[in-house]
């Protein structure tokens, strides 16, 4: 049995109601829209992208985000260029850094988590890192995010933070055994993530993310 990356089938259980407009079957109900779920007004048009997405920093806003050698999270976009959106992409980024250093560390109350998430995106990390812990699993592999967009709200408070996700070669591993849980590539592997990002009120550059949207089985991924 493989062990599924975000979102975890029982934490989608016990999520669901507060955290996704849609899942599975293509229906993204903000895919057709042109607002940001729960973020009021934002452009209509994605920015483009200009420039590689900055390396990995292991404290980022000086919160530890590093992982294991054996958990490889990539995120294989580019940077838009609008600062606001670009540091929205970034602890977009980190927030997944933080959820699975939480797995890592085998606590939902690392500092990362608490950094890079508030509101429903708190709750929902919280929800995921538990999920691995209640199942005795740690993760190893590589899990890919690409097709990255980002839009931002008028005021520049809020963005959305769109990609998909490949965990085709992302596994659970059993923490007390080490034995790594894999099955054969499906759709299943793939997911579409909008993560709603607010800037905090009292930093210049840390954004967390306020919402998290999930499309499962997300063909368009493939």
């Amino acid at each position: 049995m493989k062990r599924r990356t975000l979102p975890t089938a029982a934490a989608f259980a016990t999520a669901a109601a507060l955290l996704l407009t849609a899942c599975g079957g293509g229906d993204d109900s903000a895919a057709g829209s042109d607002q940001i779920a729960g973020a009021g007004q934002e452009s209509a048009q994605p920015s483009k992208s200009a420039e590689p997405a900055a390396p990995q920093q292991d404290k980022p806003d000086g919160v530890d985000v590093s992982l294991p050698a054996d958990m490889n999270l990539v995120f294989d976009w580019d940077r838009p260029e609008d600062k606001n959106e670009a540091a929205a992409m970034d602890d977009a980024a980190n927030f997944f850094r933080a959820i699975y250093r939480g797995v890592d560390k085998r606590s939902a109350k690392e500092a990362a988590v608490a950094t890079y998430s508030t509101g429903a995106g708190l709750h929902y990390a919280q929800t995921q890192v538990n999920a691995w812990i209640d199942g005795g699993w740690t993760a190893t592999g590589t899990l890919r995010h690409y097709n990255a967009s980002t839009r931002s709200t008028e005021n520049g408070t809020s963005v959305e933070v769109a990609f998909c996700a490949d965990s085709s070669k992302f596994f659970g591993k059993e923490v007390k055994t080490g034995k790594v849980l894999t099955t054969e590539p499906s759709i299943d592997d793939f997911d579409y993530y909008k993560i709603i990002m607010i800037k905090l009120p009292t930093s210049e550059s840390l954004w967390q993310a306020s919402k998290v949207f999930v499309e499962t089985k997300a063909a368009k991924c493939q």
